[in-house]
């Protein structure tokens, strides 16, 4: 039986514009082909930061500025940004299949992910989305629809919507089924749409899924074999920056854990990935995740390079 790998594909694998983006996920298709083509079971996960923050700013702008097209709440801005980057994916990894000559069928599941309405992240938003404003324009808008605005690193206001964990992927049966057809799946796009489950059945939420999580509990309800967390360096390091930093092959579950006990990993970027794997690691038997680089994965899988984290 083939090994499943959930891979969880960073923001270098994407763009921050259609023309951008259509170019990147070249590279980012020979990856996940190369992989395929090594026999393993594919199933993809990644961001969509740049992205819902585009869709949600043209949608902000043109239902405040007068224009007709009217207020986009921003689940739908996730679902939106889901289907895009995901017809951008499949086409990518088509052509790349054909190229090869390797006749396979690739999905993209638009996918709802539940969270809890009690999560702790909702009564302190930290994830910024959406333009920025002045002082003035923000306290107007969450006058009139409630929204939390932060002011930004000096660049003006910025809404924030809370970042929860996933709690059910509710789509996770049709991935289960196409992935045990054989098919490359695409899922959890940007950590999930994020939805409450209520009385008449779910509903969308504000709010932004971390997607390393996201993959991560994907990879523990498929039984995957490894989460394989894909981003801008080679190798997980710490003291990164700094003289004596030092690129880590291997880490256990203890030794991750006092690393970043000791803040070795920046809150807004290494961080998460390395709880992400923990999560997955530490609920499984046999688990194990991997953290490389885009263009080094199939490198990493043969233990050249990469950072492994296992019990």
């Amino acid at each position: 039986m083939a090994k499943r790998l959930v891979i969880a594909l960073g923001g270098n694998a994407l763009g921050n514009s259609p023309e951008e983006q259509l170019e990147l996920v070249k590279q980012t298709a020979s990856t996940i082909v190369d992989l395929v083509e090594e026999g393993y079971d594919v199933v993809i996960g990644h961001g969509n930061g740049p992205q819902v923050g585009m869709i949600n700013n043209a949608m902000e702008f043109s239902s405040v500025k007068g224009g007709k097209t009217p207020y986009m709440p921003f689940p739908e801005c996730g679902a939106m940004s889901q289907g895009y980057i995901g017809y951008h994916l499949t086409q990518s990894i088509q052509r790349e299949l054909a190229l090869r000559g390797i006749k396979k069928e690739v999905a993209c599941v638009v996918t709802q992910v539940v969270v809890d309405p009690n999560d702790g992240a909702f009564n302190k938003p930290t994830k910024p989305i959406g333009s920025f404003m002045s002082k003035e324009e923000a306290d107007k808008i969450a006058e009139e629809k409630g929204f939390v605005f932060v002011e930004d690193a000096g660049r003006g206001y910025r809404r924030v919507v809370p970042s929860p964990k996933p709690v059910e992927i509710v789509e996770l049966n049709v991935v289960e089924q196409l992935v045990n057809a054989g098919d490359i799946v695409i899922t959890v796009g940007g950590g999930g749409i994020p939805v409450v489950k209520t009385d008449d059945g779910l509903k969308g939420v504000a709010a932004v899924i971390d997607k390393d999580r996201a993959s991560s509990k994907l990879a523990l309800d498929m039984n995957a074999d490894m989460l394989v967390i894909l981003t801008a360096v080679d190798r997980v390091c710490i003291n990164f920056n700094k003289p004596n930093q030092e690129s880590l092959a291997e880490m256990d579950v203890e030794t991750a854990k006092k690393y970043i006990a000791e803040g070795h990993f920046a809150p807004g970027s290494m961080l998460p990935k390395v709880e992400a794997c923990l999560e997955f690691v530490e609920s499984t038997s046999n688990g194990v995740a991997l953290i490389t680089s885009l263009e080094k994965a199939k490198a990493a899988l043969k233990g050249e390079t990469g950072t492994i984290i296992k019990k």
